[in-house]
C-alpha cells in the first residue's frame, strides 16, 4: 500500500489515520481523485483493538459517514 502513496505523492490524497495497510488504490475517475480503501481490512484493523460488533459500529458511524470533502474516501465493502 506504501507504493501506492509513493505513486501519488505529488497529489494532496486524503488519508484515513491508521488504514494505510487497507489501501486498495486510487479512483481517479474524478477531479480530486481519492483513495480507495478495503472496509474488510479497516475491519480487521479495528479488531486488532475491539469486537467484530465494536469495529463494525465504530467503522458506520465514524469512518464510513464522515465526510470530510471532496477527497472523502472511497469505501469498497470487500467482504
Amino acid at each position: 500500500m506504501s507504493e501506492i502513496l509513493e505513486i501519488y505523492k505529488d497529489f494532496e490524497l486524503l488519508k484515513a489515520d491508521g488504514f494505510d495497510d487497507a489501501i486498495l488504490g486510487v479512483d481517479q475517475s474524478n477531479d480530486p481523485i481519492r483513495i480507495i480503501y478495503s472496509v474488510r481490512r479497516c475491519l480487521d484493523i479495528l479488531e486488532k483493538d475491539m469486537s467484530s460488533e465494536e469495529a463494525i459500529e465504530y467503522f458506520s458511524f465514524n469512518v464510513e459517514g464522515a465526510y470530510v470533502g471532496e477527497q472523502t474516501p472511497v469505501w469498497c465493502w470487500d467482504m
